[in-house]
């Protein structure tokens, strides 16, 4: 009987077997001490994009990176899947380190400075038109188109380190004074080198007043 090509995927099946036998081979126990828990020390909030593996450039194995990925790395106030994931590294498994992490050349980035209509997809991306927006005159003096979308890659990612500390789910932990950085980093696709933004924030006081939450901390679950 002939397989269905859509049904069957055998290649990444023989893919992922290879893949665990060579781990094995590595460390015979790694996958009996990994399925006991994980412990990882930072949240990953990247874009879907299938050409950045988020364990893979930062040289970490499974269970050493918490990871949530969506177009263009955004983080809105509405998105619970978004704030359900913050929420479950920040309170349950205590990471210490929040990265968002942008790539140049982002598909999404470069959708929302377009003026054409991409379907349901605009919605998401109304929210990099208002970081557009916010920094138009700066964005607007870029030589080039590449040198422009860079360049909102790159404030794309600074504004949403904002987001996640205008949460209330990373104000809460600093107020229980756990220890908790958020970071800005961007990727290369074109070297596959990451790059810092500078822009890290560990507290409270580091952020406008207007955002900030008064009152008790919220105990962690």
């Amino acid at each position: 009987m002939e397989v269905d090509p859509l049904r069957s995927l055998k290649g990444l099946f023989e893919n992922n077997k290879k893949w665990a036998d060579k781990i094995k081979a590595d460390d015979p126990q790694f996958f009996a001490k990994l399925s006991k828990q994980q412990a990882p020390e930072y949240l990953w909030i990247g874009c879907s994009d299938s050409r950045v593996p988020a364990n893979e450039i930062v040289g970490l194995l499974p269970g050493e990176l918490f990871v949530h990925r969506n177009v263009a790395n955004v983080v809105v106030h509405t998105d619970f899947n978004c704030l359900a994931v913050l929420q479950f590294a920040v309170e349950v498994l205590k990471v210490k380190h929040v990265i968002v992490c942008g790539h140049y050349g982002c598909g999404g980035v470069k959708a929302a400075m377009e003026n054409k209509a991409h379907g349901l997809i605009d919605n998401w991306l109304h929210n990099i038109k208002d970081v557009y927006q916010h920094h138009r005159a700066r964005l607007d003096a870029m030589k080039s188109d590449r040198e422009k979308l860079n360049l909102l890659c790159e404030l794309n990612v600074i504004e949403q380190v904002a987001n996640v500390c205008h949460t209330t789910i990373v104000q809460d932990a600093w107020r229980r004074g756990q220890g908790l950085a958020v970071h800005s980093w961007i990727y290369s696709i074109e070297n596959g080198l990451l790059k810092d933004l500078n822009h890290c924030v560990t507290g409270t006081e580091q952020i406008p007043t207007i955002y900030r939450f008064s009152g008790e901390a919220k105990p962690a679950t």
